[in-house]
């Protein structure tokens, strides 16, 4: 059976302020956050304190003034809260794999199947909560057999201002019928009109017809409270990719060393790897996960150009980025999951029963992982017979192209190993019309050939250029001087008696 856990930080904004502020007391003035709607400067988020004394969001900040003239003022910052929760969002995935953010001030855990890993759901929600207040965060939370329900409870539920409810499968019914309508999570509006009508629990629409309410209010009362009791299915989007090869350890203490953690990798991805060797797999992507104790997360991601289950060889390029993870005050929990996965290739063994080859791959990942994946690249064939059109440069660890390799470039003449650029204009010594090169001069030095092979004959893509015509002709010679240097020249254009030809240097033979 589906369990949702519901984490409420009811003071989320104010409590940021307090805790970057490091107010560590609940005395002094109250503290609120505002904002500009409308032209009117009014009160966004208000902590306990002005709570207390009567202040609420939506108050003008004259009447607050009024109120408490000691009140503490500051500009709401509600894409820094955003961002804050989405963070916290992330660190609490160390719980469940599955977390989303719920609104402005809330997350949503699908803890279903984490009873094993810990002592039971009321362990977990207590263990949140604790670890949040230690955080200088109010939280409540609440676990039911849907989120409507565990939203309702966190929020609505007679608690403590920091506890939780753990609901039995089957109790949402039971659980919902005394709260107030606004646990369903309608619209002010909706809301207030159904408590005009009488209707101010949920329990109050447990026997109302839906025809009457429908034609009112739409089918959002019926929604979410169909939602809530769980007779329609509410999905929840976790906010990273759930991925089925994972591992983790919870470490006994907290580490905050290179060397504790690099000890930690290692036996997390002997584990990793076992398992996809197993099911016959390598990894292309993987990404290292290390939770702070104080509600930050430091990831490390490595690629490979071909898929791999070597964990002495995928640990190396991790380890190799340790240096970014900030540990902070210490590192409690080690993730390590594979974000992309391709079938291994069969290995062909020798009679030492040791694998051909596998010394290029494993040099191609740690050089892109250490200068960067856009500076390793490799050529991959292009649909075009120019030889400047030919091949394009991609980084060695982009699977787009990872299916089209050299050696299956339909080339019926042999290549030069480099190319310019820009071909260099040369001087050439040549019988008319069509022989090779008898000597060419390049930057100022001269070259007596020894043989050559050609002409061949490329044209220009008609379609790309047509103004180019018989000029955008190019005549091919591979030539050798008599130094043994190996050269690639051609002649552009067709031979005309009236005009000299033109002649290029375009690449080196090796």
């Amino acid at each position: 059976m589906r369990r949702v856990l519901s984490l409420w930080l009811r003071n989320w904004a104010t409590d940021r302020v307090h805790r970057r502020r490091g107010d560590r007391s609940p005395d002094g003035p109250p503290l609120v956050t505002v904002a500009d709607i409308a032209g009117r400067r009014v009160l966004a988020a208000v902590d306990p304190a002005a709570a207390l004394v009567g202040l609420a969001p939506g108050m003008s900040v004259a009447d607050a003034r009024a109120r408490v003239p000691e009140l503490r003022l500051v500009d709401a910052d509600p894409a820094g809260d955003a961002k804050a929760l989405a963070d916290f969002a992330d660190w609490c995935s160390r719980f469940s794999p599955w977390t989303s953010v719920d609104g402005p001030d809330g997350i949503w855990l699908d803890v279903t199947g984490c009873v094993p890993l810990v002592e039971s759901e009321q362990a977990l929600a207590q263990d949140l909560v604790a670890r949040a207040a230690r955080l200088n965060f109010a939280a409540r939370a609440a676990v039911a057999d849907t989120p409507g329900a565990a939203w309702a409870v966190a929020r609505y539920d007679d608690l403590p201002a920091s506890s939780i409810r753990v609901l039995a499968p089957g109790e949402a019914r039971k659980a919902l019928a005394p709260l107030p309508v606004a646990g369903l999570r309608l619209s002010p509006e909706i809301t207030q009109d159904l408590r005009r009508l009488g209707l101010k629990r949920i329990g109050d629409l447990y026997g109302m017809a839906r025809a009457p309410l429908t034609p009112r209010f739409g089918e959002a009362v019926a929604r979410r409270l169909d939602q809530a009791l769980g007779l329609v299915e509410e999905p929840i989007s976790p906010r990273q990719p759930i991925m089925p090869r994972l591992v983790r350890r919870i470490l006994a203490e907290p580490i905050s060393t290179a060397d504790a953690i690099e000890h930690g990798l290692v036996q997390l991805m002997a584990l990793l790897c076992r398992q996809l060797e197993e099911e016959g797999l390598g990894a292309r992507h993987l990404e290292l996960a290390c939770f702070r104790i104080d509600a930050r997360v430091e990831r490390i991601g490595v690629g490979t150009s071909r898929p791999s289950h070597q964990p002495d060889h995928l640990a190396r390029l991790l380890t190799e980025k340790i240096g970014e993870i900030a540990p902070g005050f210490g590192i409690e929990v080690m993730q390590l999951r594979v974000l992309a996965v391709e079938p291994m290739a069969p290995r062909q063994l020798g009679l030492d029963a040791k694998a051909d080859g596998g010394a290029v791959a494993p040099l191609v990942d740690r050089l892109a992982n250490r200068l960067g994946a856009r500076n390793v690249l490799r050529l991959i064939p292009e649909n075009s017979h120019l030889p400047e059109r030919a091949a394009r440069a991609v980084s060695v660890l982009d699977d787009r192209h990872r299916d089209k390799r050299p050696q299956d470039w339909p080339v019926a003449r042999p290549r030069p190993i480099r190319l310019l650029a820009h071909p260099d204009p040369i001087e050439v010594m040549a019988p008319v019309p069509d022989d090779p090169p008898l000597m060419f001069r390049w930057r100022r030095i001269p070259h007596r050939v020894r043989r050559a092979e050609g002409p061949e004959r490329i044209a220009l893509e008609w379609w790309r250029e047509p103004e180019a015509g018989t000029d955008g002709i190019r005549d091919y010679y591979r030539v050798e001087d008599e130094a043994g240097r190996r050269f690639w020249l051609y002649r552009r254009g067709l031979y005309r008696p009236e005009t000299a030809p033109a002649w290029f240097l375009h690449g080196f033979f090796a």
